[in-house]
């Protein structure tokens, strides 16, 4: 037997077919030439085949055996889709253009049946069908070009609902040839034709088209969907171009780069593997390729594939490398399902190939003991074989045990090769190669303090056998725990003579161990070498924190720790590195003091608290704003005394300060506090406010009277102090902000007086109480101060502060101070810190967390507001589309508020919550989210200057409209006008006029001056926007009188010349048919529709007095003419079914 040529480069898969289906066709009498397969698909279940007899068949792909068979007498069967996320649902095109969709009942082992039949491509070729990847929803294209959608209301939703609610087709688009492939993903739906390619929003109902070039032939387009790994990487598209080319584009339809495949379609095919021949290969390359490719699928984690009458390819198109091609004649159709590959030729013929990696290629030969075909494999892909990354599917022993069952006496040659490509076999782990080694090429390492050397492995995990990962193939965690454990064990056998490393294993990063005996230049000389290390690393540890501790000034290490010598040093525990406080005799007893105050000031605080709401009763009070401020400028020096700074007890080093010096609170100090959880050096004097009186300041300074350092300022003069206040009332601005949230109670609050002090601090907030308590009693402070007041504020007192009323005051008072929001989602966070739903949304998965949201719901309104936050920070505008679900939890105010830096972002929110309730429900719905009234115009703003046309496209210089630019394709259409028919007074509505004027949204416009009863400008602006329609009966504005009729004459004729201008492209809009612009506003047009309403003698005795006769031609005179013999067949009409009601009525009498 002569030698298998061997593949010169690294082919790393191939295709495969295990089974023939020519069987299963004859079972199901598809390969006669009266009856054949004409159409297939295929599911993780099922594959489908029509037939040319309308008939479908559904067969199990486990087993090829069970089978549905579902009948149609629309036709034969020219396209199936399956629904995917939902296999129980399967739609059916016929030839003669209706589409049946049909609900299996599997689950329920019911019959299938059908659940809905469209008729709106009837007559027309249907070329292709595509599911919604989330909704049961399905998409039709066929050869005129026309697209729709098919929403199903499946019984799943209640059998009521199924049997008397059925959604209309709706119409997605008309492009303007042929749909040669639809594709959908995250609410795209991708639409490639003959001459280009769309992407259209089907949310937002936008479209666009994809690139500037067109072309001519069936050229193909797919989602290229971001992997796993790639975080919050948007998805890509790939369109087909001529010349084998490719066009990479972003998810919002804007090409990044072309990629040219021609060179590298060169290389000669390789073979399809299969079980009737062996494998043939042609070493003689093959001139560069220009193809077409009409199809694109996205297969795997990484591929694209696509096919030519020639054969099939597959890409690696963000590498811009051919993963590998093979000939396969006369294909009609493919379907795919993860790396399986069904395809269909002109024949009938079905054929099922696998993409597998040359290896388990190689393995599933041996397991069937097809040994003849696995040796020629091996040899004629041996460039692959041998990498070390074959080893874990094929080992050396498996090798060996394929050379032996080969027959000596007629397969010599092949069992040479397969020696020779064993003796080249790279180990699993093998470093000999700087190329292929696993440290270089897969692994890294770093060296830590303590000389410990990490290593950091890139591979990819191990995958199922059935599955196509073009990752590196890894060990599996079993073998490497067993791998490790015996190092270990080889270690401790020969520790005196094998040199080792200290290896950091961290198992969360499915890292590969590295085998000690290696002998590497970067390993320590000896153990001891490694164990010096450590310790050393952990005494500089120690050293370096203890000196941060000490000069933090409030916490010390023990004295007993610093005696310790080097040999306890050795054995010392980085757990033991605590922060003890030096507590004496002294200090205890200052700690009860401290305690016994701290309940003394909780008794005055509720003492003041009743008196404070007993006040308020009085309607005198509650009703004028000044007696409320006094009433709560005396209440909150007891809150300050309770809870300004609360420390637990008092430290020997505390320095003492008179009360004057504290009228702002030691920000930096506090954080360190409330990070560290200790002792705080601030004395109790701290916590007073600037009320307190002589003796409670007598008393403080004789508690703290031995305890005062190079800090403390006892008998400082008035000037000292007030200089003091001043320095900190500047510093405040810069500190307010880094302050640390006291975001729960420093001690127990019973429940009732908790209600009470958070009612009357929240009112103090609303009031801005914290205002008129600082230096002078001052009441207008400046706007920065007073920004910085209110952020300390909120710290100061988070925790006892109502959520939701702080959260509209700021929103409503506040909103010219963005660091006001900031602080306040700061301090909702710091609540969340350790809610599962926030440790979910550090592992980067959106649907997770959505998920883990709704079913830990229901939330409060202020936390769920946090974990919005935190979505939006980390995945943008893709994570507040799902939050429309947690209304009215989540408002739009708050959406606002959180993207305030990109309001598009808001509008999208808010256009998708509109557009998630019935249609008939959206206008009040609409109406309850604008409180105040204010917001109508500010959303107006938004919705008319985000996603709109070009302002110079809408108006002119002068500032009146540009012909046709009302057809301008707006982002926010329903919205806007939606807005606009919201009940308004006549101030609203004018200035929403002046807005869609400004903009240029002139449908608006013209409506809203017909409300305004400004006829005048409606018509002027009509003539400028050049299009008839805007004069029709239903839609537009029509002249009610003679004088508005002679006043529009008047002002066509005078801009005749400019609406003979030709009329403006809309943009890159697409339009839902041909549009016809032939309507323009001329004068002979305008007299056509006079003729028609006020009747042909008329209209010409008013053109007579116009003056426009002349300009008119003779189709006007044809038309009145036509006018005149339709009037007088109506007025006969009338008269002949007047007399006959006459003889009718005189025949009932008699």
């Amino acid at each position: 037997m002569a030698s298998v040529p061997t593949i010169p480069e690294t082919s790393s898969h191939l295709l495969a077919e295990f089974e023939c289906l020519s069987p299963l066709l004859s079972a199901l009498r598809l390969d006669s030439s009266r009856l054949k397969c004409t159409c297939l698909a295929v599911s993780r279940k099922w594959l489908a085949l029509g037939s040319s007899g309308g008939g479908l068949n559904l067969i199990q792909k486990e087993s090829w055996k069970q089978r549905l068979f579902l009948t149609h007498k629309e036709g034969a069967i020219s396209c199936v889709a399956f629904c995917l996320h939902d296999e129980d649902y399967i739609a059916v095109a016929t030839s003669q253009g209706l589409v049946v969709v049909w609900e299996l009942n599997q689950e329920r082992r019911g019959k299938p049946e059908r659940i809905y039949v469209s008729s709106e491509h009837k007559g027309r070729k249907i070329t292709t069908l595509c599911w919604d990847t989330n909704t049961v929803r399905v998409f039709v294209g066929d050869h005129v070009g026309k697209v729709s959608a098919i929403k199903i209301n499946t019984s799943k939703q209640g059998k009521a609902t199924t049997a008397f609610v059925m959604f209309p087709v709706q119409i997605i688009t008309t492009v303007d040839s042929r749909v040669v492939q639809l594709d959908y993903l995250d609410g795209k739906l991708l639409i490639s034709s003959l001459t280009r390619s769309y992407l259209c929003d089907t949310e937002r109902e936008k479209f666009w088209k994809i690139g500037n070039k067109e072309r001519d032939g069936e050229y193909g387009a797919c989602f290229f969907p971001a992997g796993k790994s790639c975080g919050s990487q948007q998805p890509l598209i790939y369109c087909a171009r001529p010349g084998s080319r490719m066009w990479e584009v972003n998810f919002d339809g804007e090409v990044l780069s072309t990629h040219q495949f021609k060179r590298l379609l060169s290389s000669p095919p390789l073979p399809v593997i299969n079980l009737r021949a062996d494998p043939e290969y042609n070493i003689a390359c093959s001139s560069p390729q220009s193809l077409a490719f009409p199809r694109l699928l996205y297969l795997s984690d990484h591929c694209v594939m696509t096919w030519t009458d020639r054969g099939i390819y597959i890409f690696l198109p963000q590498n811009v490398q051919v993963l590998l091609w093979s000939e396969m004649k006369d294909i009609q159709d493919i379907a795919v399902y993860k790396n399986e590959l069904f395809c269909l030729h002109s024949s009938g013929k079905v054929s099922h190939l696998s993409l597998l990696t040359v290896e388990k290629c190689v393995d599933r030969m041996l397991r069937r003991s097809f040994w003849g075909l696995a040796a020629k494999i091996c040899c004629l892909f041996q460039n692959s074989v041998v990498l070390c990354r074959a080893r874990k599917v094929l080992p050396v022993d498996k090798l060996e045990h394929l050379k032996s069952q080969l027959d000596l006496s007629t397969q010599s040659d092949i069992i040479s090769q397969l020696e020779e490509l064993i003796s080249k076999l790279e180990p699993l782990d093998s470093a000999c190669s700087s190329r292929r080694s696993s440290i270089s090429s897969h692994e890294s390492f770093s060296i830590l303090d303590s000389g410990i050397y990490r290593v950091i492995s890139r591979r990819g995990s191990q995958s199922d056998e059935d599955s196509c990962s073009l990752h590196s193939q890894n060990l599996s965690e079993d073998e490497r725990t067993k791998e490790f454990s015996a190092h270990q064990d080889e270690e401790q056998l020969e520790l005196d003579s094998v040199s080792h490393a200290s290896v950091v294993v961290d198992t969360d990063r499915n890292e590969t161990f590295l085998p000690f005996s290696i002998p590497l230049s970067f390993r320590s000389p000896s153990p001891l070498v490694s164990l010096q290390a450590v310790k050393d690393s952990v005494s500089s540890f120690v050293r370096k924190t203890t000196e941060k501790i000490e000069k933090m000034g409030t916490l010390h290490v023990n004295p007993e720790r610093a005696r310790l010598d080097n040999n306890d040093e050795e054995q010392l525990q980085l757990s033991e590195v605590t922060a003890n406080v030096i507590t004496h005799p002294q200090e205890e007893e200052m700690a009860l003091q401290s305690q016994s105050q701290e309940e003394n000031y909780l008794k005055d605080l509720q003492v003041a608290t009743k008196e404070a709401l007993t006040r308020l009763q009085d309607p005198l009070i509650l009703l004028e704003p000044q007696c409320l401020m006094e009433v709560l400028l005396n209440w909150i020096p007891f809150l300050e005394d309770a809870f300004g700074i609360k420390v637990p007890s008092i430290s020997e080093d505390s320095s003492c300060k008179t009360d004057e010096e504290s009228p702002l609170h030691p920000e930096v100090q506090q954080v360190f506090e409330d990070s560290m959880g200790t002792d705080s050096d601030l004395t109790e004097d701290d916590q007073r406010p600037v009320s307190r009186t002589n003796n409670e300041n007598d008393a403080v300074n004789n508690k703290q009277g031995g305890t005062s350092d190079g800090n403390t300022r006892e008998g400082s003069s008035r000037n000292n102090q007030i200089d003091k206040m001043l320095y900190q009332k500047e510093d405040r601005r810069e500190t307010a902000f880094s302050q640390s949230f006291q975001s729960y109670s420093p001690c127990f609050i019973a429940q009732n007086m908790k209600k009470d002090l958070v009612e009357l601090t929240t009112l103090c907030f609303e009031l801005k109480v914290y205002e008129r308590i600082q230096v002078n009693n001052e009441q207008h402070v400046q706007p920065d101060t007073s920004c910085a007041l209110t952020c300390q504020f909120i710290k100061d007192y988070f925790f006892l502060l109502d959520l939701e009323r702080l959260k509209q005051c700021i929103i409503i008072s506040h909103s010219n101070h963005p660091q006001i929001w900031e602080t306040y989602v700061e301090g909702l966070k710091e609540l969340t810190l350790k809610s599962p739903v926030t440790m979910a949304l550090e592992n980067g998965d959106m649907f997770k967390t959505l998920k883990l949201l709704v079913d830990l719901g229901p939330w409060d309104a202020p936390v769920l507001l946090a974990h919005a936050q935190r979505l939006y920070e980390k995945f943008g505008e893709t994570s507040l589309r799902p939050l429309i679900k947690f209304y009215p939890s989540i408002l739009p105010s708050d959406i606002k508020q959180i993207c305030k830096s990109n309001p598009e972002h808001f509008l999208a929110f808010l256009d998708s919550l509109i557009k998630s309730k019935a249609e008939d429900e959206r206008l009040s719905f609409l109406r309850s989210l604008l409180h105040p009234e204010s917001l109508r115009l500010d959303w107006l703003c938004l919705a008319v200057s985000h996603d709109a046309p070009n302002a110079a496209s809408t108006r002119d210089a002068q500032g009146n409209p540009r012909p046709r630019s009302h057809l301008f394709t707006w982002g926010y259409n329903q919205l806007i006008l939606l807005l606009l028919k919201l009940p308004a007074d006549t101030i609203t509505k004018e200035k929403m006029a002046e807005i869609c004027k400004n903009y240029g949204f002139w449908p608006g416009y013209l409506s809203l001056c017909l409300e305004l009863d400004r006829r005048a400008e409606t018509l002027t602006n009509v003539v400028y926007l050049d299009d008839m329609n805007l004069l029709d009966g239903e839609r537009g504005a029509v002249p009610e009188t003679v004088e508005e009729w002679k006043f529009l004459l008047g002002l066509v004729k005078s801009h005749h010349s400019s609406v003979l201008h030709p009329a403006m492209q809309n943009g890159d809009a697409v339009s839902n048919g041909a549009p016809n612009w032939s309507n323009c506003v001329t004068v002979e047009n305008v007299a056509l529709v006079l003729a028609k309403i006020v009747g042909p003698d008329r209209a010409a005795l008013l053109l007579q007095e116009c003056g426009l006769m002349t300009e008119l031609s003779g189709k006007f005179a044809k038309v009145c003419e036509i006018l005149r013999i339709a009037e007088k067949r109506q007025r006969a009409l009338i008269q002949s079914m007047l007399e006959r009601c006459d003889r009718f009525l005189w025949s009932q009498q008699a």
